[in-house]
């Protein structure tokens, strides 16, 4: 597996719109590359994983799109979160907070 890891199930929607929420409206090239760099490289996410991601969160109205230009002035839809993805953020934050929690708990226990 070397360096990168693959992300934990239902971690990706969390990301997505974290990183929507932080820097505003991006495509999905901007977005992959973003939580790869938040990772520090430990994460490599490719067109097969971002978009059906993005597809799913427009679907679920956690995100919306909007047709627009790139830096190097390509076509490309541009991604921004909603009120209600702004809510699913923070219920995803509290939980994730709180499994982490555990799971610390959990792995620092004494026999």
């Amino acid at each position: 597996m070397g360096n990168r890891s693959e992300i934990p199930y239902g971690t990706l929607d969390l990301m997505v719109l974290k990183t929507l929420d932080t820097l505003g409206p991006l495509h999905g090239y901007g977005v992959a590359r973003r939580i790869e760099q938040v990772s520090e490289s430990g994460l490599e996410l490719n067109q097969g994983t971002i978009y059906p991601a993005l597809l799913r969160l427009e679907q679920k109205g956690w995100i919306a799109s909007d047709w627009g230009a790139s830096e190097n002035n390509r076509k490309a839809r541009f991604y921004t979160i909603t009120r209600a993805g702004r809510k699913q953020l923070a219920a995803g934050t509290r939980s994730w907070t709180r499994t982490v929690a555990m799971m610390a708990r959990l792995l620092e226990s004494e026999p």
